[in-house]
């Protein structure tokens, strides 16, 4: 079962990716991981991913969805995996499909995770890291940082919603709550055979 799980900032999708992947037996996927091993590992993908990181651009589509083919094709995905916020933006997306379309395979379901803007801004301001003994706010969780990336999730992300809606895989799911309560809306939004105890592989 091939899933992806889409949703801005705040929206808890590390979290429910986590708890969801572990119920259906399959890896949560995330490509900022995948990156970061591939520089830690000084393969020739990371080699050119962290010339872009290093200088503080995204690294290209075309190279972030290289890397994460080599991941699916791992033996612990043949069983499916969920994406945890990947594809990012249309771009990928189409790499993606196309990807699985040359392997006669494609996605079962996308799940969006749907929260208010306020609510991003109220988590994330709430989030704390310990520096130094200390706890304090990340500067990318800071309000006016927080508005901006979600300024580029409306520009870049958001339209992903239409595009897997046209393709009849997309499931809104609501985000507020605790996470107890948008596990179970997740499970219950799952296609038929992704449900835990289902036929889907």
């Amino acid at each position: 079962m091939r899933l992806v799980l889409l949703g801005p900032p705040g929206s808890g999708k590390g979290t429910q990716a986590a708890v969801l992947a572990e119920e259906l037996g399959i890896p949560a996927i995330s490509t900022g991981e995948i990156v970061r091993a591939q520089i830690a590992a000084a393969t020739e993908a990371g080699r050119q991913a962290e010339v872009y990181s290093s200088a503080g651009e995204l690294v290209p589509d075309e190279l972030t969805v290289a890397m994460l083919a080599t991941r699916l094709a791992e033996a612990d995905c043949r069983g499916g995996y969920l994406l945890d916020g990947f594809p990012r933006t249309l771009g990928q997306a189409e790499r993606l499909h196309d990807h699985l379309a040359a392997a006669g395979l494609s996605l079962d379901g996308v799940l969006e995770l749907v929260v208010d803007e306020d609510e991003v801004v109220r988590r994330l301001g709430a989030r704390r890291v310990q520096v130094d003994g200390a706890w304090v706010t990340r500067d990318d969780d800071r309000p006016d940082t927080v508005l901006r990336r979600m300024q580029v999730y409306r520009e870049l992300t958001a339209p992903l919603s239409d595009f897997y809606a046209a393709a009849g895989l997309l499931r809104r799911v609501d985000a507020h709550g605790e996470v107890a309560e948008v596990t179970a809306r997740l499970r219950a939004a799952l296609p038929p055979a992704a449900a835990p105890g289902g036929s889907g592989g």
